[in-house]
């Protein structure tokens, strides 16, 4: 497994060192979920607190002083901070690709990840136009999971392995991580998931993906419907759910999503496909992804089903469905404006305004 670690906008190859000891078994990231940090209650009412001063009706920045609020709970300081956001996008292959699920072949994956490396992906714009540190991980992307209609993705090793480098990712410094993915066929593989986690039929789920068109929905929900039925009986379990019909950059963005609740970061997550691992932690533990905030609606049709399953309400609808964490880097600016407001306005007092009666 690669990583790319690199200055401010430009992103190059090495895991970097994690600031949590990664788990090696199942076993040990159940034990984790156990030991759960919850918000630092202080911060967040000195936050709350402060809203009420501040020169403007309360209440009237909306979801504004609700992020302010969640950023200074998560980070457990106030004033929150939004000075160092770092992006993250993890690259799999999966086997499935090989029954032609996508509209590209799965050797776009290499190229795409090269392309994040070369500077010239949406991601890239995105992060320069924030300021945000960029990393690319790849997993083993000449080495693609199985073909899950056949037996399951991964084994229990592959899927912790996996899981562990993406907690490595999580490193002390920053403010709030942003997560994405690459891996072509990986839609097929979220809608699988989705399917195991919260019922439905695979036509709930599947989407356009890459850009297929109504007869590849067809195939693709066949697809989904096909591996499901192979692995009937054993999903009960949501981390035999990841393993079996997740892929590698699933369960490493799932491990991140996990390191950074112990690090006390808070976490943006990208659209369909990243928050279908992160839901695999909500079936878990329905406060796993407190940390966590939905950064965009995909246009992929199931990503509103699976926003209502997970309890959460997405920031921006912009009718984007491209993946590599665009949608959650896009929110980055978001927020940077309620720290802003937060710490820069000037309180009644401080402006001699009058309070409301």
């Amino acid at each position: 497994m690669a990583g790319s670690n690199g200055d401010d906008r430009t992103p190059q190859n090495g895991a970097g060192g994690g600031a949590q000891e990664a788990p090696a078994s199942f076993d040990e990231i159940r034990q984790l979920l156990g030991e759960l940090p919850g918000p630092d209650l202080a911060s967040r009412s000195a936050a709350a607190t402060r809203q009420q001063q501040l020169t403007k009706p309360r209440g009237s920045l909306g979801r504004l002083e609700e992020l302010a609020e969640w950023l200074a709970a998560w980070q457990g300081a106030h004033p929150p901070r939004l000075n160092r956001p770092r992006v993250a996008v993890f690259a799999g292959n999966h086997g499935v690709a090989a029954r032609g699920v996508s509209a590209y072949p799965a050797e776009v994956t290499q190229q795409m990840v090269q392309n994040f490396i070369d500077g010239g992906a949406a991601i890239n714009q995105l992060c320069a136009n924030c300021d945000a540190d960029l990393r690319v991980y790849e997993l083993a992307l000449d080495q693609p999971t199985a073909d899950f209609c056949q037996g399951p993705a991964m084994s229990e090793d592959e899927c912790a392995r996996a899981m562990a480098y993406g907690m490595l990712a999580v490193e002390e410094g920053f403010d709030v991580m942003a997560l994405g993915e690459m891996g072509i066929a990986n839609t097929t593989s979220a809608a699988a998931i989705c399917c195991a986690l919260f019922g439905g039929t695979p036509a709930d789920w599947i989407g356009p993906g890459s850009g297929v068109d109504q007869a590849g929905l067809s195939h693709k929900a066949e697809v989904v419907g096909q591996a499901l039925a192979v692995h009937q009986g054993q999903l009960d379990d949501p981390l035999e759910v990841l393993r079996r019909l997740g892929g590698l950059e699933l369960a490493a963005i799932a491990g991140a999503i996990l390191a950074c609740r112990l690090a006390r970061t808070p976490v943006l997550l990208d659209g369909f496909t990243c928050t279908a691992a992160a839901a695999v932690l909500y079936r878990l533990d329905r406060h796993a992804l407190d940390h966590c905030v939905v950064a965009h609606v995909s246009a992929e049709p199931g990503h509103r089903r699976l926003l209502q399953a997970i309890e959460k309400r997405a920031l921006v609808d912009l009718d984007m469905r491209l993946g590599e964490a665009s949608g959650a880097a896009l929110a980055i600016p978001l927020l940077q404006a309620a720290v802003s407001c937060h710490t820069g306005m000037a309180t009644f007092d401080e402006a001699g305004v009058s309070t409301p009666d």
